[in-house]
């Protein structure tokens, strides 16, 4: 089974192939680049140098967000559109649970984040059991600080992963103290080949129905809303 997954959610780009238990290709990049003009031939050059055909691809998994509005409506337009094409399954995963995957090693909680600005972050709490991401907390979008006050609570210690860490690192230290374990930059970027073997068990989204999940709304979509309501 040959599954192709797709992430331009955030800043990282992310293209990934598997078949069943192996990654045939992984592709990262990490750049101040426009995805739209850009994965598309990074998906050509990772089948073309994984000798992979678009028929042979029997699945995509998608990084549905939250994250970048821009990034996560690119990738999901394109995954959409190639699994209509070749009428292949599309699988969708958070943005967050594939980055919570990077700390798979840690003993206690994780929790990835995105700076969603303002004090704000996108977030959710994992842990991993028997190799098995599970979620503990919901994907949210709330006050760093608030977030550590949530955390404090569970008494357990929990690492923080993203790019995004060091903005908020602050904050949360102040809270949570020596609870609080931040990643090393090695951990910092969501690996597409995670995406797709997370995706690979979920369950299929209607092509046509299906849409990114932001979380929250774009600020110009709520200015918007406020006005009507004027």
């Amino acid at each position: 089974m040959k599954v192709l997954a797709i992430d331009t959610s955030n800043f990282t780009l992310g293209i990934a192939l598997i078949n069943d238990t192996q990654v045939i290709g992984e592709y990262t990049t990490n750049l101040k680049k426009n995805h739209s003009v850009r994965v598309m031939p990074a998906i050509e050059t990772l089948l073309r140098d994984c000798d992979t055909s678009p028929k042979e691809l029997t699945k995509i998994v998608v990084a549905q967000g939250p994250g970048s509005y821009t990034g996560v409506r690119i990738g999901v337009t394109i995954a959409k559109t190639l699994a209509w094409t070749l009428k292949i399954p599309l699988s969708a995963v958070s943005s967050l649970e594939v980055l919570a995957a990077n700390g798979r090693y840690f003993n206690g909680l994780v929790s990835p984040l995105f700076d969603a600005r303002r004090g704000q972050i996108y977030t959710g709490l994992y842990e991993m059991e028997n190799n098995v991401l599970n979620t503990v907390m919901e994907d949210c979008n709330i006050l760093s600080s608030e977030w550590a006050i949530r955390l404090k609570e569970l008494k357990r210690p929990v690492l923080f992963v993203g790019q995004d860490v060091e903005i908020h690192r602050e904050a949360i230290t102040k809270v949570l103290g020596n609870l609080a374990v931040f990643s090393p930059v090695q951990l910092f970027n969501s690996r597409p080949s995670e995406l797709a073997f997370i995706g690979l068990n979920k369950t299929e989204v209607d092509i046509h129905q299906f849409v990114p999940n932001y979380i929250r709304m774009a600020e110009a979509e709520a200015k918007w809303l406020e006005q009507q309501g004027k």
